[in-house]
């Protein structure tokens, strides 16, 4: 049996790890789209590093695109299995991946009208149709659900806790008479989140795959988040009479942020303001969530009982169409604007940044991971001049971050994750999805817990397993 990685490794982004059985099997756990990776980007999206149609079964850990977001080009090039996830990742990932095929296919129009001389015309990665013969293939298993997808491989998903239907994968493979159990975290949440349950424990593995996005940080000690939003808010909309510019992920953060400007309300402390959410994806997604009330954590329970919709407040107003975005900033007035995506890399939150980022009156306010060539990790690094389709713009907005907002736990949430597994009877842990410096201070602390063998994957990097 052999295991190589062909994303997030040694980056965070593009999430592809392939298992291959001596009997000609292959499982591939998930395929994600690498995201904010500077000009090699695209390349890194074109080539899979194996053969699609030779693999024969996939596992979804979530329905982020950097963990789903190949799928679709994945099928179109020859792939023809079944993708297995929770039923929550497959409603969530429906509308994921069908809105990045539409983005695609209005960058790659919004390019091919700027083209300069000597440029070559760009293509999207994939279409809607191959979104929707993607979503034929995909085939549901339930949280803790004991799963036979053949006769030697069984699959049990516990949740993550890192977005809604985000699951740890947990496999038992039998060969030569041999029973071999891998698990791969995907991506692990934190311990005491917003809005989700925590992480769930899970049995004992031979080899792991671990997520290291935060292997070297802590999240705690920060101010609460309601307090930051309040005086970030408070200092652009009304002493600064400015914009506040949030890029958040569609999925998990958009819903985090209004349920604490929601908590605002409840308190009497939100500034009386228009609020924005200018991400039609992030709508739906909103809704899907609303669907799922058995992910809540007590703590929404709890406030459910006096609000019957946390993600509602006075002043909101999600904007669906093209016109209506191009509106908001044509207006003058202060407001706080959400918009997808995350990383600022894609969607309409682009465009909004490239509109605002000249004017200092404005904040653009960051809520979450960016891989650092994206435009928003070169605002975060603090870049006095960003280029925003292919034209340079000088930062002149503020840039503001809150660290604390993350769907990612740091090293004390991962740790705990694996605090029900024995160092001693894990052979090999591999760290997936993290930047190297990263994952080599993590490395350092899991081997003073215990786990003495402990790899950091290349880029397609292949390890045989016992």
């Amino acid at each position: 049996m052999k295991i190589a990685f062909h994303g997030a490794a040694r980056t965070v982004t593009g999430s592809k790890h392939l298992i291959a059985l001596k009997n000609n099997t292959q499982i591939l756990l998930d395929c994600g789209l690498f995201q904010g990776m500077g000009e090699v980007t695209d390349k890194l999206n074109d080539y899979f590093g194996f053969d699609p149609k030779k693999i024969t079964y996939l596992i979804l850990s979530h329905a982020h695109i950097d963990h789903c977001g190949l799928l679709p080009k994945l099928v179109a090039d020859g792939f023809s299995g079944k993708i297995f996830c929770t039923p929550a990742t497959m409603d969530l990932a429906r509308i994921l991946m069908m809105d990045s095929a539409k983005i695609q296919m209005q960058d790659a129009e919004f390019s091919n009208r700027h083209l300069r001389e000597g440029e070559e015309m760009e293509e999207a990665l994939y279409t809607e149709e191959d979104v929707m013969k993607t979503l034929s293939q995909m085939k549901i298993v339930e949280y803790e659900e004991d799963f036979q997808i053949d006769e030697s491989i069984h699959l049990k998903l516990t949740d993550a806790g890192h977005i809604l239907g985000s699951a740890a994968v947990h496999l038992t493979i039998n060969e030569d008479g041999k029973s071999t159990k891998i698990t791969f975290s995907g991506d692990v949440g934190r311990y005491g989140d917003l809005l989700l349950k925590s992480p769930q424990q899970f049995n004992q593995a031979d080899y792991i795959l671990m997520e290291s996005t935060y292997g070297d940080s802590l999240h705690k000690d920060l101010e609460p988040i309601e307090n930051m939003l309040l005086e970030i808010i408070n200092h652009t909309c009304n002493v600064k009479k400015g914009k506040v510019i949030i890029p958040a992920f569609a999925v998990g953060r958009t819903q985090e942020l209004l349920y604490a400007l929601n908590g605002l309300e409840l308190k009497g402390k939100l500034p009386d303001v228009s609020y924005y959410v200018d991400s039609p994806l992030s709508s739906k997604a909103t809704e899907i969530l609303k669907n799922h009330p058995e992910v809540y954590n007590n703590g929404v329970k709890n406030t459910l009982k006096i609000d019957h919709d946390v993600f509602a407040f006075k002043g909101l107003r999600f904007i669906e169409s093209v016109e209506e975005s191009k509106n908001l900033n044509q207006d003058p007035r202060p407001c706080v604007i959400i918009s997808a995506s995350g990383m600022a890399e894609a969607g309409r939150v682009k465009h909004h940044i490239r509109n605002n980022i000249g004017n200092q009156k404005n904040t653009i306010l960051m809520v979450g991971y960016c891989e650092p060539k994206s435009l928003g990790g070169r605002l975060i690094a603090g870049q006095k001049v960003v280029e925003i389709f292919r034209d340079e713009y000088e930062v002149r907005a503020e840039v503001r971050s809150i660290k604390s907002m993350s769907a990612h736990g740091d090293y004390e949430d991962l740790l705990k994750f694996l605090s029900c597994q024995d160092p001693a009877k894990v052979k090999q842990l591999f760290l997936v999805h993290g930047e190297y410096d990263v994952q080599q201070n993590f490395a350092t602390k899991l081997k003073e817990q215990g786990f003495k063998h402990v790899a950091i994957p290349e880029y397609h990097q292949e390890f045989e397993l016992e």
